[in-house]
């Protein structure tokens, strides 16, 4: 095997699991949703085993949770939507096999490092600092590879096929307000995230 390979291992695992997750999805729902999360989270804030959440909102909770003053809150803000009972895939121990193919992955990139996540003073200042350097390069490669697997979902026709149309996948991490307009721009053909991105411009009140 050679390097591009195995560079590529934890990018596929990712990209076949979670069209078998997407599959799985209540069949009685599939009609009614409107968009897909990547919901980034991480085991006890550890950065060496992030997951996603890969799920869904639907227009049944849409209704549930819109204001006529806002209706496009309701609709695009996560805050919002369903977010728990879903699938995860990454470092953890709902997914057994690929926990060891990220391990490999962020070794051979020199990301990984041992000891406690933010343990403090234990290995002096320096190596805690370079600890921290690592966290920051832990948490862009997960995202990386999520933003990467929407683009896939989408490129592949996966969520055509199993949805029988298009959908929008949103991308967030709860530690980073913001950024998810930055990652679902990213992840998306610009056609599904109209909506999206003008609720989100509409709701920011810095000048064009």
């Amino acid at each position: 095997m050679g390097v591009a390979d195995r560079q590529e291992d934890f990018a596929n695992h990712l990209r076949e699991t979670a069209g078998r997750v997407l599959e799985r999805f209540p069949e009685d729902l599939k009609p009614e949703i409107y968009a897909l999360s990547f919901r980034i989270w991480r085991v006890d804030y550890d950065y060496r085993h992030p997951y996603v959440a890969i799920g869904y909102n639907t227009e049944t909770q849409y209704e549930l949770e819109r204001r006529p003053e806002d209706p496009g809150e309701a609709r695009w803000n996560y805050a919002c939507w369903l977010l728990d009972g879903f699938e995860t895939l990454g470092n953890v121990p709902e997914d057994p096999v690929g926990g060891p193919l990220y391990e490999t992955e962020v070794k051979r990139l020199g990301l990984w490092f041992e000891g406690e996540d933010g343990e403090d003073g234990a290995e002096g200042e320096d190596e805690d600092d370079e600890d921290d350097a690592k966290d920051d390069l832990l948490q862009l490669h997960f995202a990386d590879a999520c933003i990467a697997l929407a683009r896939h979902l989408h490129a592949s026709g996966r969520i055509e096929k199993i949805f029988g149309r298009p959908l929008p996948i949103v991308i967030f991490d709860m530690d980073c307000p913001g950024w998810e307009v930055e990652a679902t721009e990213a992840a998306n053909p610009p056609e599904l995230i109209e909506g999206f991105l003008t609720w989100q411009r509409a709701d920011d009140p810095s000048p064009s």
